[in-house]
């Protein structure tokens, strides 16, 4: 399911990096899902200062900066100085969406495309599903779309949030994100972090284990609402 490995698994792989959960990380990646998928992941796991450097590997390239091609080995650290997770209310699992969709004061904002949303295509050839959790509201493409512009940078706070608000989607509300397998969810949970909402989430399962129970409530088409794509 792609899902984050248990406590325990996950404080091993950090202390074996050099990450301690009073340290800062940064991190880049080629396609910003990855470095967001593990900055949620930091965080979750306690890490208290985690950034994520805009634009990825191209824009340290295009602005001319040097690059390296020898592997560098972290240096473990004994103790990763915090339980983990420290911030277990940062991934739900379908238990804990299934009783979210019965919440008035919360939103599942569905970040994955709009053709996956309306049940156009599933958007893995893996997973043969198609369509969207009943009740789900859609929060734009993550990538490129609502979040990213094609040359992968961040969109500025004001459009992103105005979008969100047209949807309903605002900070006064618990805000739980999902996808396909939750990269590009953990996209969207790590602006609306910056943008300083505390009450957010990430459904870890997402559309691929959700779907794969005949018994959870799914829909397809367009929703009653006007279409917002961007």
């Amino acid at each position: 399911m792609w899902n984050i490995v248990t406590g325990g698994e996950l404080e091993q792989a950090l202390v074996k990096h050099g990450i301690a959960a009073d340290r800062s990380v940064v991190l880049y990646s080629r396609t910003a899902f990855a470095a967001a998928r593990a900055g949620l992941i930091c965080l979750y796991a306690g890490v208290a200062d985690v950034r994520i450097l805009d634009g990825g590997i191209a824009a340290w390239i295009a602005a001319g900066y040097d690059l390296e091609t020898s592997p560098r080995t972290p240096a473990p650290v004994e103790d990763f100085g915090a339980a983990v997770p420290a911030r277990p209310e940062y991934i739900y699992n379908l238990g804990q969406v299934t009783a979210l969709l019965a919440d008035q004061d919360a939103i599942l904002a569905c970040v994955r495309s709009w053709d996956e949303y309306v049940g156009s295509t599933s958007g893995y050839s893996y997973v043969q599903p198609r369509g969207r959790i009943a009740g789900s509201v859609w929060a734009g493409e993550a990538r490129p779309g609502l979040i990213h512009t094609r040359e992968r940078a961040l969109r500025s706070a004001d459009q992103i949030s105005a979008f969100w608000a047209q949807q309903g989607i605002e900070s006064n509300k618990k805000i739980v994100f999902y996808c396909g397998t939750g990269w590009r969810a953990s996209e969207a949970f790590f602006h609306a972090y910056q943008l300083g909402w505390e009450r957010i989430a990430i459904y870890d399962g997402g559309w691929l284990e959700w779907s794969a129970l005949p018994e959870m409530p799914v829909e397809r088409g367009v929703p009653n609402v006007e279409d917002q794509q961007v």
